[in-house]
């Protein structure tokens, strides 16, 4: 049984390539910023949080893809999981993305998840909550986080999978049976 979790920036196509993985191999797709947004941007409270990931996980009776980050999430997502994708793009590939995607979405005014009314605004896009600022601070951030967790003995049972470009990682899908 597959148990996987996607990591990376914000904008490297987590969700895009999680969903297409979790359908190629058959598996239950868990998106963490669904279960992590509340309406009108709130933040789900970490017990809850927590809680949504392990009901999500106990459905999943083929295995998993999880998507995202949240790194105090580890120890709940962790628990069982056997490989760990990092989709780790050039930050100039990033920031297009970030401007792109952040621009469509705010023309596109589409609720950014299923379960929520959060949708990003041109206010927004420039604001200190803006997807772009966080993708600029954590960029480097993550790179050094994700570098550091592949090599400590804690996770020496995960197998990791580093993908650093676009090319890599549409060859990655495309070789899955």
């Amino acid at each position: 049984m597959n148990k996987i979790n996607v990591v990376g920036t914000s904008a490297t196509g987590k969700s895009t390539f999680s969903r297409a993985l979790a359908a190629k191999l058959g598996l239950h797709y868990i998106e963490l910023d669904s279960l992590f947004w509340l309406d009108d941007w709130q933040e789900c409270p970490d017990e809850i949080f927590f809680a949504k990931i392990e009901s999500e996980v106990q459905k999943a009776q083929q295995g998993y893809v999880i998507d995202g980050n949240y790194t105090r999430t580890i120890p709940v997502k962790w628990a069982e999981i056997d490989t760990v994708i990092w989709l780790d793009l050039p930050f100039p590939v990033n920031l297009y993305r970030s401007v792109k995607r952040a621009v469509q979405r705010a023309l596109a005014q589409q609720d950014l998840w299923h379960n929520s009314n959060n949708r990003e605004s041109l206010t927004r896009m420039f604001g200190r909550d803006s997807i772009i600022w966080w993708m600029i601070k954590t960029h480097s951030k993550n790179r050094q986080k994700y570098v550091q967790m592949m090599n400590a003995p804690e996770y020496s049972n995960i197998r990791w999978i580093h993908l650093k470009s676009q090319k890599e990682i549409d060859q990655f899908l495309q070789q899955l049976p």
